[in-house]
């Protein structure tokens, strides 16, 4: 076994997701409560809500009706750093909040809980990862934003799902081999599309990984007129069956583009408020989830973005605190912004 099989496979054995429990439910009157007491908070903290599209429905309406912003989490982070507030509650996983605190350090970063992570971001461990990319120094180390600060200061250039296909693609060109981390399913979809020599990290998004290649069809025989619309990190058989692929916000344009009435979407089943809201008169119907070797771990919704409750938020702005704020250290922060710094001016250079 090679030094990188070694180092994958004492990841993955010690892997134990330890899903947290779902907020309580509230009734109607507790919602409107917390909603009033929410945005009264925000006013008197100068504080703005910036929300996930993954994250549950009346928390992206709060945000929208509170001059906040819905978005992916590379938006997020910088809607964050453009606004005047002091306060930014990030309502998503810890990965997005430390984010938005390396773009913005001077601001106050609040999560409703720090508890809510990411698999992929469990799956990649830095010390492990470093000792990966040790292994392998020629390579340029490329990894997708659905990690933790030190992976991403570890890293050369960080991406997100919507411009990860460019800038490899770019550093293919440009003669560079890849070290690409941590979503195997997204990277095998990049290599497959721009040809470029790679090697992976093994995680995957708890999410993404359940959806399944025969239940899928057997789901577009009952409704063959439905458009397939894939998160490419999904596996593969299941991106071969997409009519279109992409990132949270090239599938919301995609649902909005295309002819259909009726589409599967295979990612996180919260996108489906923003798709709705947008295309009121279209179907949408979560791809299936169950089927053979199924665990329904997720059922098509991150369990860590479900702790994103209102009481959550409610207390996050009222209490702030170690349960709350986000604290990245100043040293490695600066080592993380310049690959970040590298996505954002490839990007603007292509705008």
């Amino acid at each position: 076994m090679s030094i990188t099989e070694e180092i994958q496979t004492r990841v993955i054995d010690q892997l134990d997701y330890a899903f947290p429990a779902k907020p309580k439910p509230l009734n109607a009157s507790e919602k409107a409560e917390y909603v009033a007491r929410i945005k009264q908070l925000l006013k008197d903290k100068n504080a703005v809500l910036v929300a996930h599209y993954y994250t549950d429905p009346e928390i992206q309406a709060l945000a929208e009706e509170t001059g906040g912003c819905v978005s992916d989490s590379l938006e997020m982070a910088r809607f964050g750093a453009n606004h005047d507030a002091d306060t930014l509650i990030v309502a998503g996983v810890k990965f997005m909040g430390e984010t938005a605190k390396i773009l913005t350090p001077n601001k106050t970063v609040l999560m409703p809980t720090l508890d809510a992570t990411c698999s992929l971001d469990i799956g990649c461990p830095i010390e492990e990862f470093s000792a990966f990319c040790d292994a392998h120094p020629e390579r340029t180390v490329v990894v997708y934003a659905n990690t933790s600060a030190a992976v991403k200061a570890r890293a050369d250039w960080v991406v997100t799902s919507s411009i990860a296909l460019d800038i490899v693609d770019h550093l293919d060109a440009e003669g560079e081999t890849i070290l690409w981390a941590p979503d195997k399913h997204l990277g095998n979809y990049i290599q497959q599309q721009t040809g470029a020599d790679m090697i992976m990290w093994q995680g995957a998004c708890v999410v993404h990984d359940e959806f399944k290649t025969k239940a899928l069809e057997d789901l577009k025989k009952v409704y063959p007129e439905a458009a397939v619309l894939v998160h490419p990190e999904s596996p593969s058989q299941v991106v071969e069956l997409a009519d279109a692929v992409g990132s949270t916000s090239q599938l919301i344009k995609a649902s909005q583009e295309l002819p259909n009435e009726t589409f599967i979407v295979a990612t996180d089943r919260g996108i489906f408020y923003k798709m709705q809201q947008l295309s009121p008169h279209k179907h949408f119907i979560e791809a299936p989830t169950a089927g053979s070797g199924a665990t329904c771990r997720s059922c098509a919704h991150c369990p860590w973005m479900a702790m994103n409750g209102l009481v959550a938020i409610a207390e996050a702005l009222e209490q702030g605190g170690a349960k709350h704020e986000i604290h990245v250290d100043p040293e490695l922060a600066e080592r993380a912004m310049k690959p970040l710094q590298r996505m954002l001016n490839f990007k603007q250079a292509q705008s």
